[in-house]
């Protein structure tokens, strides 16, 4: 154990990038982790505020010590948004790469393990799904289920888990012949013990790299489907849905073309960070995991 965390440690120092994309997790966890402390909901700053001394106005709201990052259109605050709005994305995100992870494992585990024609009838299933571009078919899901950001994670769980049932397969294909595996069918064992407790042990550790590289590509279509209205109700902290409250003032106004950046590229920065840090983690993680990498 101390070995692997010397390992594990080596590896972040070699790859300052990598580094780096752990404190921006960590960041974000701390943020999420912090949000009614650093946010009170008692605020009430994600509903349209009422300015005394103006009015009513639809049009966003600079910076300012009411409003720290300033506001979207219909008053709708930023910084409340954000902090709330990283929760949002990691329930996003570890919620669909759970039902990924768990769907890929079932279908690739038993499709690679038995083969025959239940292979081919798993693996055309997943040829269907993955025949379709995935924001669309994300899109179709969620239009007919409707609206809301529990449909949102199983739309696009519904189309991330085929990728991790081919990788699933290729792994368990590769093993299901290895000695330790022969050995263990001549000793009597059943096939669900075979495959939970010696096959999918070993073969679980790519489908681990792929999901934290995955990671980031569920939030940004996630954030996609936000912004197309498909998403959490107005009113719920959500980064993509705040950069749909802003895309009417992605120009500015006459005269003044940045008026108004701070409406796109604050949820859109924290979206950016957010997917930067996985990846790099992601890349890491990579190393890690890969048997080749530890007699390094």
């Amino acid at each position: 154990m101390t070995a692997r965390m010397e390992f594990w440690t080596s590896t972040f120092r070699e790859k300052p990038l990598s580094a780096f994309g752990l404190v921006l997790i960590v960041f974000f966890i701390l943020v999420a982790g912090l949000a009614p402390v650093l946010a009170p909901a008692d605020r009430r700053a994600y509903d349209p505020y009422l300015i005394p001394e103006f009015g009513y106005s639809p049009d966003p709201l600079p910076p300012s010590r009411e409003h720290p990052f300033g506001t979207t259109q219909e008053q709708f605050d930023l910084y409340y948004g954000m902090v709330w709005g990283t929760r949002t994305a990691f329930r996003v995100a570890l919620s669909v790469v759970a039902v990924a992870l768990a769907a890929g494992l079932l279908v690739g585990g038993v499709s690679g393990f038995y083969g025959g024609w239940l292979d081919d009838l798993l693996m055309r299933l997943t040829d269907v799904v993955l025949a379709f571009p995935a924001l669309l078919l994300a899109v179709v899901i969620v239009a007919v289920l409707g609206p809301s950001l529990e449909h949102v994670m199983l739309s696009v769980a519904a189309v991330s888990w085929p990728s991790y049932a081919r990788l699933l397969r290729g792994e368990v294909l590769a093993l299901k012949g290895r000695e330790f595996v022969l050995a263990a069918r001549g000793l009597g064992a059943s096939d669900a013990r075979i495959l939970f407790k010696h096959i999918l042990p070993n073969a679980v550790y790519p489908l681990l790299v792929y999901a934290s590289l995955d990671v980031g590509n569920i939030v940004i279509t996630a954030a996609a489907l936000s912004f197309l209205g498909l998403g959490a109700p107005i009113g719920y902290a959500d980064w993509g849905q705040l950069v749909s409250l802003s895309r009417n003032w992605i120009l500015g106004a006459p005269g003044r073309p940045f008026a108004y950046w701070y409406t796109i590229l604050i949820p859109g920065g924290a979206i950016f960070l957010f997917v930067l840090g996985w990846n790099l983690v992601g890349d890491a993680v990579r190393d890690i995991l890969d048997p080749r990498s530890v007699s390094r």
